[in-house]
């Protein structure tokens, strides 16, 4: 259990400074105890207070790393059971299984290759789970996988033997080392140990994992993940979300670990159907089998979801943008820079093969009526940006197209900027049929 907050802010300096982000010490002592503040808030703790309060204030769930370079995996550190009161941090990993006994090569780079474009995001896999049958063909698979990929590395073997010798292979890319059970776990922990890699600790069921864990940080490493050992998907949303309970309400130590999630389905939808119940709640990595890129779309887009910041919208950067080869006769379209209105509009646009302009407003990710009801997208602030708008020496007329549902916005844009406004259609799935109409496409 943590220090309370009065405890806390017996170790604090008490000079009320406010370079912390708050005003008093006693404020940022109870922010530490409910975890919205971290020690490094402060620059005038001294050496002593900060020893004794680093545990005590640690983040319920430990930050662990996988990987190197551009490819490095971040898991845990979150502090908050529900996005709203506080956004997740660490989107999970999503990881795809490869045998040894597989075509590791040809799998590998299929898997290395699996790339997605969605307003704007681009999603990937994060990495390759090479799952060992025997020592040398597991060493062998992990040589193959290596070669034609940079992504994180997944080991699984609970053999010793076989682990330690892939392991040696790839010990300079910080791989996650799958796992130690009640059998292996001294000589797991001194493999991990050996080349600092996360380590995976698998327990038979919720109680066994915690006398496991407690046993391998006895032995002096706490670079965990955990696995409850379960399989069947209700059994396992009810041990991430005991594991996630336990460790931000409970400090409950031997769960404050990521933990990773195994997917059982045939049929990729769902499969990634599975997965996604276990993004949601709240596995750092989930290890899946299938690589149909219609049904990991479904579950690369709710992962972004889950792990976007409620309270800050998707957004495209504010500005004007080129839709095919421009001229300064080209049209100008207005939308906000929220990014599946901005994205859906551009590909309508798009499909008219006129070439045009079209700005995304900022609006602070807001979509269109949003945007116009809480004040963002009005003549008033459109007018006076356009007036000075780098588009007046893009083209060679004044006339901007905007949305049709906010026709009344008409008038001050044209008042304060100088340009003629054209009320395009409401819908953006009206363009094709406006732009033929009006603009002669």
């Amino acid at each position: 259990m943590g220090l309370t907050g009065l405890a806390i802010f017996r170790l604090l300096p008490k000079t009320n400074c406010g370079e912390c982000g708050v005003p008093t010490c006693m404020a940022f002592a109870m922010n530490l105890a409910s975890g919205k503040a971290t020690l490094s808030d402060c620059p005038h703790v001294s050496d002593a207070a900060k020893e004794a309060l680093e545990s005590a204030t640690a983040p319920p769930i430990k930050l662990v790393k996988a990987g190197t370079g551009d490819n490095v995996l971040e898991m845990g550190d979150e502090q908050v059971l529900f996005r709203h009161d506080k956004t997740f941090y660490h989107p999970t990993g999503i990881f795809i299984e490869v045998a040894d006994t597989d075509d590791v090569a040809a799998k590998v780079a299929e898997i290395d290759a699996l790339k997605f474009e969605r307003v704007g995001q681009t999603y990937v896999v994060d990495g390759v789970a090479i799952k060992g049958s025997a020592a040398d063909s597991f060493k062998k698979a992990v040589e193959a996988a290596a070669a034609k990929t940079n992504k994180v590395l997944l080991l699984m073997s609970e053999d010793p033997a076989a682990m330690e010798a892939a392991a040696a292979v790839v010990a300079d890319r910080k791989p996650i080392l799958y796992a130690a059970n009640a059998d292996n776990c001294e000589k797991m922990v001194e493999i991990a140990k050996k080349i600092n890699a996360p380590l995976v600790v698998k327990g038979k069921n919720l109680e066994d994992l915690v006398a496991l864990v407690e046993k391998v940080v006895g032995l002096g490493y706490k670079e965990l993940i955990l696995d409850s050992g379960e399989r069947e998907t209700s059994k396992v949303l009810a041990d991430l979300t005991q594991i996630r309970r336990q460790a931000i309400k409970k400090r409950f130590r031997p769960f404050g670990y990521p933990a990773i999630a195994f997917t059982t389905e045939e049929d990729p939808y769902l499969e990634a159907l599975q997965a996604q119940v276990y993004v949601s709640k709240f596995a750092s990595v989930v290890v899946m089998k299938h690589t149909d890129l219609a049904s990991l779309l479904t579950l690369f887009s709710w992962r972004n979801n889950i792990y976007t910041d409620p309270q800050k919208p998707i957004a495209v950067q504010p500005g004007v943008y080129a839709i095919g080869a421009v001229t300064p006769d080209s049209p100008v379209y207005i939308t906000t820079n929220f990014s599946l209105t901005y994205y859906t509009v551009a590909t309508e646009v798009e499909a008219t093969r006129l070439p045009s302009y079209l700005i995304a407003f900022d609006t602070d990710g807001l979509s269109v009526m949003t945007a116009w009801a809480g004040g963002k997208f009005i003549g008033e602030t459109i007018g006076p940006w356009l007036k000075d708008s780098d588009i007046n020496q893009k083209v060679n007329h004044k006339k901007l197209i905007i949305p049709g549902g906010v026709a009344a916005i008409k008038g001050k844009i044209e008042e304060l900027s100088g340009w003629e406004v054209i009320v395009g259609p409401r819908e953006a799935s009206g363009i094709g049929s406006f732009a033929k109409l009006r603009l002669g496409a």
